[in-house]
C-alpha cells in the first residue's frame, strides 16, 4: 500500500477500528450474526433497526472486503447466499459484549433491558466461550 492509499497517517489503532466497524450499521450487522444467528440478506433486512437495501448491500460488501464475513452459496437454495463471520469477525465479540455492558450501565432512557444484557451481566465468560466455540467451528 502506498502512503497516499493510507487513510490513517497517524497509524492509530482506534482510527483503524473506526475505519473498519465505526459506522452504526456495521456493528449492528455483526451483532445480528453473533448474537441472533442471522446469516441471510433477508434476515438482516428484517431486523428491527430497518436498514435500507442499498446500505446493507454496501456494508456486506465492505465486511467481505475487510475479511470479517464470507459470502457462500446456500446449499439448500442455490439462488441464495449465506453470510458467515470469519475468525476476524468473531474476534469482535468482546467489543460488542463490552458495548452491551457499557450501554446497560449508562443508558438512562426508560427501555427494557435486553436478554443479551442480562446474559452479559450474569454469565459473560460463558457467553464469550459459546461465541469462541462457534469461531473455532469456522476454522474446520
Amino acid at each position: 500500500m502506498s502512503a497516499s492509499d493510507d487513510k490513517r497517517p497517524s497509524g492509530c489503532p482506534v482510527t483503524f477500528g473506526l475505519d473498519t466497524f465505526g459506522d452504526r450499521w456495521t456493528l449492528l450487522i455483526i451483532r445480528e450474526m453473533l448474537f441472533r444467528g442471522k446469516s441471510t440478506y433477508g434476515e438482516f433486512l428484517a431486523a428491527d433497526e430497518g436498514i435500507s437495501t442499498n446500505i446493507l448491500a454496501n456494508r456486506m460488501k465492505q465486511l467481505e472486503a475487510d475479511g470479517i464475513v464470507v459470502k457462500r452459496r446456500d446449499p439448500d437454495n442455490f439462488r441464495s447466499f449465506l453470510y458467515q463471520l470469519t475468525p476476524k469477525g468473531y474476534d469482535l465479540a468482546p467489543i460488542l459484549i463490552e458495548i452491551i455492558r457499557w450501554s446497560g450501565q449508562y443508558d438512562e432512557r426508560p427501555t427494557r433491558l435486553t436478554e443479551m444484557f442480562d446474559r452479559v451481566q450474569s454469565d459473560r465468560k460463558g457467553l464469550e466461550q459459546e461465541i469462541m466455540a462457534r469461531r473455532s467451528e469456522t476454522r474446520s
